[in-house]
């Protein structure tokens, strides 16, 4: 016969205790920005993260139980070690969460380091929170940080780069999608800049909406101009200045053209200073820790997908059926429409990322409820892969000084290609935490293969979508996605001849037909008229 204590065991509250052992929770969240210091003066990326990591160990107002009992560590890749082009100075942190364990003097059983993509912040979070919810893991650290502002001033003036390297033995788990952002032969078109490749979704997007391209670009620089308003105001942001419109869009001095039809100042700015960390446990260990309750923010609803790898191959050039599939799992795992969602930051690199993520969540592009909560990546700052480490901490932020309310934020790898999302909330979860496991769902995203790639076509062709290239002199290079008569897809470049660069310029160009070849090496592309 079971005694008296036996039988509590397994009564109600030590129910209530193993399901709280199963419900990840949020509990600290922090975020260093580091503007107008010297390069001698300036931190590296370590220090930036370790600070960042304090500021939230601090947040969860039990700072030292807190870092003791992290089990799990997971540090954002660094840009320095994409896999593609390589870096002069990839690997210098041999082990980057490692030198995170020993700056804060702990020894964590479980380390991580991920694959490039600006997806990987939010996709840590769903892993974690998994991992927590099946009991593998307690108490998980969450970082990542650039000193990329430094780091090219370091190398502009032939400084040393001390305290750049770290060695401190041992190898973290990969976790993420190593694969390149771009295959072989995407890149003898250069089409790993993100500058290079994102104006290709908005001229496509132009199309699809049957705007001119003065409306267009009008309506773009409304949503990105309503987006310097909120970095206005974030002591966080890179640029704490509110622009308008026609600032954005007009070309000047300091705001040359990029890559039709994106200004500089269209463009995600990635040489900052700035590292987020967020911290991430279960509800009974939060509260066995005696961090306040009014710390905690749930994850209600995630998901995780690609779409279609290389770019030469997708469907089309706007949209996203993966980012459309991961929204609705997450709607329903959190029991939300879009409707009922209170905050956004929809992640903004470049405009047409936040149009086709928009659209393919059902968000209206002007929604009230606004589009950002840390002021988007060309202005807040998009520190490499760790943006939305940044995201996820100021939705933190904003939903705790309004409890009840609901927050969603997208985060986006590669060129539309990686993508993760999340739902969340102070309001407590009312069973134990479970999602679909994304395999279930990844392979009905890639069943709608996009046409056949031919790398070397030969005859009439027509522009699918393009874009021109700029130097600091002007138009530099063109640069198209075909196809031909029997709709197989190509790349191309087009002669760099100013007259016609500068016919391409023009409203019509998508669908303008001409002649592609093979020579030298390229695919020309010929337009007629």
């Amino acid at each position: 016969m079971h005694s008296p204590k036996s039988v509590t065991q397994f009564g109600p509250e030590n129910n209530k205790l193993m399901n709280e052992k199963h419900i990840p929770v949020l509990v600290g969240c922090g975020q260093i920005t580091e503007k107008d210091v010297e390069p001698q003066d300036a931190r590296n990326p370590l220090q930036l993260i370790v600070d960042a990591i304090r500021s939230a160990a601090e947040d969860t107002s039990r700072a030292k139980p807190l870092i003791e009992a992290i089990d799990t560590i997971a540090a954002v890749g660094l840009a320095i070690d994409a896999v593609y082009p390589p870096s002069p100075i990839a690997g210098h942190y041999a082990n980057l969460p490692k030198s995170i364990a020993n700056q804060l003097g702990i020894e964590a059983s479980k380390l991580y380091y991920t694959a490039a993509g600006g997806n990987t912040p939010q996709m840590l979070v769903n892993h974690f929170a998994e991992q927590i919810a099946q009991g593998q893991t307690s108490t998980v650290l969450l970082a990542g940080g650039e000193a990329l502002r430094t780091m090219s001033q370091i190398q502009r003036y032939q400084l040393p780069m001390d305290g750049w390297i770290d060695s401190p033995g041992g190898e973290a788990m990969s976790i993420g999608d190593q694969r390149p952002a771009t295959s072989a032969y995407e890149n003898e078109y250069n089409l790993f800049p993100p500058a290079n490749t994102y104006p290709l979704f908005e001229n496509a997007l132009q199309v699809k909406y049957q705007r001119s391209h003065q409306e267009h670009m009008t309506r773009v620089g409304e949503i990105y101009a309503g987006l310097t308003k909120v970095a206005a105001s974030n002591p966080y942001a890179w640029f704490q200045q509110e622009r308008s419109a026609d600032q954005l869009l007009t070309v000047s001095k300091d705001n040359r053209m990029i890559a039709y039809p994106y200004t500089k100042l269209l463009n995600s700015i990635i040489q900052v200073n700035q590292s987020a960390a967020l911290i991430l446990t279960s509800l009974a260990k939060a509260k066995e820790l005696g961090i306040p309750e009014e710390k905690y923010v749930y994850l209600h609803g995630c998901g995780d997908a690609h779409d279609i790898w290389n770019l030469s191959e997708r469907v089309d050039y706007c949209s996203s059926p993966a980012l459309n599939r991961i929204g609705k799992e997450a709607l329903q795992m959190a029991g939300k429409s879009i409707d009922e969602i209170d905050l956004f930051d929809i992640y903004s690199c470049f405009p047409s990322a936040l149009e086709i993520a928009c659209d393919e969540l059902g968000i209206a592009h002007d929604d009230p409820r606004g589009l950002s909560v840390t002021g988007g990546l060309p202005y807040f700052g998009g520190p490499g892969n760790n943006y939305s480490m940044h995201a996820i901490a100021e939705m933190m932020n904003k939903l705790r000084a309004e409890p009840g309310k609901f927050g969603l934020l997208n985060a986006n790898g590669w060129f539309v290609t990686k993508h993760a999302i999340g739902i969340y909330s102070t309001t407590p979860l009312k069973q134990t935490w479970q999602r679909k496991d994304p395999s279930s769902y990844q392979a009905d995203i890639l069943s709608n293969a996009g046409p056949k790639l031919v790398e070397t076509p030969d005859g009439n062709a027509t522009i699918e979508t393009f874009t021109v290239l700029y130097n600091r002199e002007g138009p530099e290079r063109g640069f198209i996605i075909g196809r031909l008569e029997n709709s197989h897809r190509f790349l191309a470049d087009t002669p760099n001849d100013p007259d016609t660069l500068n016919s391409l310029l023009d409203s019509k160009t998508i669908g303008r037909k001409g002649t592609v070849s093979h020579s030298g090496g390229k695919n020309i592309f010929i337009p007629r008229g």
